[in-house]
């Protein structure tokens, strides 16, 4: 990120760069397709407003990323048994029926796969930090590999439009697998 100091100028004319690539990506479908001219033309902004705020296009896509995470996972709470991990994913759900339109622009492309794991890194820290005295530590961070890597695969095939369920039916799965498998 270029801009150090966010001023409530900097910050708009962000929000209307991100924006508008958020628009680019839902419309084209392809981070590669999108152009820095295209990109400025769209939102009326000259390119050396864009480049005073970011130094490509892939810097706008990873602070997009870097936000949502931040939603996500911003409230640093400290897992400490099943019950706290259920309330995690509880509001992890809730964060992603809140921020959707966002979600389903960020999971469109295949670069999302970066995106989903670092959400999967963190999420597995904690749950691991949380069930490392309650259950069996010789497969616990394979089990939970196996349950991440099926929550993100649910999430994309949500996000891309490819599931017959809500995100309210995948957080009963998550909670229902979560409390076979550990």
């Amino acid at each position: 990120m270029k801009v150090k100091c966010l001023n409530s100028s900097s910050q708009k004319t962000r929000k209307l760069i991100k924006n508008t690539f958020a628009k680019l990506i839902n419309e084209k479908k392809d981070l590669t397709k999108i152009t820095v001219k295209e990109l400025v033309n769209e939102a009326g902004i000259t390119r050396s407003t864009f480049y005073t705020h970011y130094a490509n296009l892939d810097e706008v896509t990873k602070d997009y990323q870097l936000e949502t995470i931040e939603l996500l996972c911003s409230d640093n709470l400290i897992l400490k048994n099943k019950e706290d991990i259920l309330v995690y994913f509880s509001n992890m759900i809730n964060c992603l029926k809140e921020n959707e339109n966002t979600y389903k622009l960020l999971i469109v492309t295949n670069e999302s796969f970066i995106f989903l794991d670092k959400l999967k890194r963190i999420a597995s820290e904690k749950i691991s930090v949380a069930l490392k005295n309650t259950s069996n530590a010789t497969y616990l961070d394979l089990d939970i590999s196996f349950f991440m890597d099926g929550i993100c695969a649910e999430i994309i095939r949500y996000f891309r439009g490819y599931s017959a369920y809500t995100l309210d039916d995948l957080l009963l799965n998550i909670i229902k697998w979560f409390n076979k498998l550990f």
